[in-house]
């Protein structure tokens, strides 16, 4: 660990017993330093994530069925697009499952509402990623009230039983709550709509949500509290400073694919053999 992290990351950033209302999106939990030195270090550390990556793709492609699952939630602009970009972007794209949810099509709603999350989970030896994911059925259809509160209240209790079983199954689950103030989001929404190249970013909706934002922070809290497991955690990630973002996602990440302490596959043939075929070939 870095001299600048004071403490892992997973445990300045984990949800337990925090409270949404009091978070604060500037923030840099656990890390001491400037942004000088948190992109310096995210340089450094991407090379770190990309070797344990590799090792991990190196052992799916031998039968290991074990993955790691990137979990990224948070409100328009708060920065999960440039967490896949920047982060996993670092590493080699063989080994990648990358899925971004957003309305269900005719054919999802048809089916239950995990359905196309199962559909999209990591296979061996994959590292993952969820853009928006499954919490959008107890964020998004619970604070617009696209179904009756019977119905989303007790998704709570079916995303926990699910995590389980992927957990027990070999999924390693690191799950993200991106925050940023309602000020910087506002400044990210000007920039897309003052800049041609970020005009596809934008959507009308984005400016109609921000009204929302005090029923958000409720869902925000009950999602937290009730789906943050010593399986699957949470952790709550202030997000105004994107260099930080990345920085903290790339630790998380670090950790989980140490804790699978990897290492590489046997060779399943002779090399001294093949070299002697190689060198009369």
């Amino acid at each position: 660990m870095s001299e600048h992290w004071k403490i892992p990351a997973s445990r300045a950033l984990r949800a337990d017993g925090l409270r949404v209302a009091d978070i604060d999106t500037s923030a840099k939990p656990g890390f001491h330093g400037r942004k000088k030195d948190g992109e310096q270090l995210l340089s450094e550390r991407s090379k770190v994530l990309a070797a344990l990556q590799e090792k991990l793709y190196a052992n799916g492609r031998s039968g290991d069925n074990r993955s790691v699952l990137l979990v990224l939630q948070g409100m328009d602009t708060a920065g999960k697009g440039g967490i896949v970009r920047h982060v996993i972007g670092s590493v080699d794209p063989q080994g990648v499952d990358h899925a971004a949810f957003g309305i269900p099509t005719a054919k999802e709603k048809r089916h239950h509402f995990l359905w196309r999350i199962r559909k999209a989970l990591p296979r061996g030896g994959q590292l993952g990623v969820f853009d928006r994911s499954h919490y959008e059925d107890v964020l998004v259809v619970r604070v617009h009230g696209l179904v009756p509160e019977a119905i989303w209240e007790q998704r709570y209790a079916e995303i926990n039983d699910f995590e389980q079983e992927l957990t027990e199954s070999g999924t390693t689950l690191v799950k993200v709550a991106m925050f940023v103030s309602l000020d910087e989001q506002k400044k990210r929404l000007r920039e897309r709509l003052e800049r041609p190249d970020k005009y596809w970013k934008f959507s009308p909706g984005d400016i109609d949500e921000r009204a929302y934002w005090p029923a958000y922070q409720q869902a925000y809290q009950d999602l937290l509290d009730r789906t943050s497991t010593g399986h699957a955690p949470w952790y709550v990630l202030p997000a105004d400073a994107k260099w930080y973002s990345r920085l903290a996602v790339t630790e998380l990440l670090i950790e989980a694919l140490e804790k699978l302490d990897l290492n590489w596959p046997p060779a399943n043939f002779d090399p001294a053999a093949e070299l002697r075929r190689l060198d009369t070939a």
